[in-house]
């Protein structure tokens, strides 16, 4: 099969087209024919040699993808053949075929294409774990995401929204502050012009802040926060340390967490695909919201692809067409 393989550490270019032995799916596991992949941040961090994959994972790119069940192994229903689903995967997406969990597959909604349903597992898995998971978001609560316009920010936009929280978006430019009303955002702040912390202050402050920037946004967003409010980190490409005054959390009564996705073990995986089952999918089959789309790429451009990605002009989500 022809994959996308990391030629060795570096920028986009290291991409480069090879050839693979088909993998055999284990116990619990299916294999795809992969339509799409979903391109992710995690992917350039691992092309840079700065993301590891956990032990036993595919050394190849690519968290998500959409694709047809073509085998089976041990212990997966006789049902699954066949089956048209968009999955989690562990690695290895930037490929004609991979093998992922059963239990990390969730059915492509109903009127939604392939390309779509490729850009769905790794921001819904985030977002759900911690927004509504870790973050504990209610109705009614306050709640701001950094980086509106990327993949994370559109899908926590929208699901906020739409489970009756008050949102708020930072994002770098007019247009994307745009995009993130749009979905459903009351206020956009574009972080080059204004400071959030001063809007949040006059808006009463945020119960729940899900933060990708880190650095000197961590103690920013300690500010901003309500009594009770919650810090939920995801990624720190503003840098990993900052100076924070824990006076501030312990008046407060705040708390500060965090995940990465990646490493967290198979159950826990199919704990957040059941539970997105359950309250997001039926969303998402009515068209109460869909994922935003930037743009797609043939699977021989995945520098392209990276590239794209890596300039933040981008709003919503890239994808590789694979077998589409």
């Amino acid at each position: 099969m022809r994959v996308i393989e990391i030629s060795k550490p570096g920028g986009p270019e290291v991409l480069v087209l090879g050839e693979r032995e088909v993998p055999v799916p284990g116990p619990g596991q299916v294999r795809l024919r992969v339509a799409y992949a979903g391109v992710n941040r995690p992917d350039a961090l691992q092309r840079a040699g700065s993301y590891a994959p956990p032990p036993g994972a595919s050394d190849l790119p690519g968290l998500e993808a959409s694709g047809e069940v073509v085998a089976t192994g041990p212990g997966v229903p006789e049902s699954a053949m066949g089956q048209r689903v968009c999955a989690l995967l562990p690695g290895g997406g930037y490929a004609e075929e991979v093998v992922t969990p059963w239990a990390h597959c969730l059915p492509v909604p109903e009127g939604m294409d392939m390309a779509e349903a490729a850009c769905l597992p790794e921001t819904y898995f985030t977002v759900w774990t911690n927004v509504f998971m870790r973050g504990r978001l209610k109705g009614g609560e306050t709640f701001l995401v950094h980086g509106g316009s990327s993949g994370i920010g559109t899908t926590a936009i929208q699901l906020a929204k739409l489970f009756g929280a008050r949102v708020f978006a930072t994002a770098g430019s007019a247009e994307k502050c745009e995009a993130c009303v749009k979905l459903g955002a009351e206020r956009a702040i574009n972080y080059k012009t204004e400071d959030f912390t001063e809007v949040l202050a006059e808006a009463g402050g945020v119960d729940v802040i899900l933060d990708m920037v880190g650095g000197d946004y961590i103690p920013r967003n300690i500010q901003a926060l309500k009594p009770e409010g919650r810090l939920v980190m995801i990624a720190f490409l503003g840098g990993a340390k900052a100076e924070v005054n824990f006076a501030q959390v312990m008046m407060k009564r705040l708390t500060v967490t965090g995940s990465t996705l990646r490493p967290q073990g198979d159950q826990a995986k199919a704990e957040i695909a059941e539970a997105l089952r359950e309250h997001v999918w039926p969303l998402l089959a009515a068209g109460r919201l869909a994922p935003v789309m930037d743009s797609e790429y043939p699977m021989e451009r995945a520098a392209d692809a990276h590239a794209r990605m890596e300039t933040s002009a981008h709003i919503g989500k890239i994808v590789l067409k694979i077998c589409g």
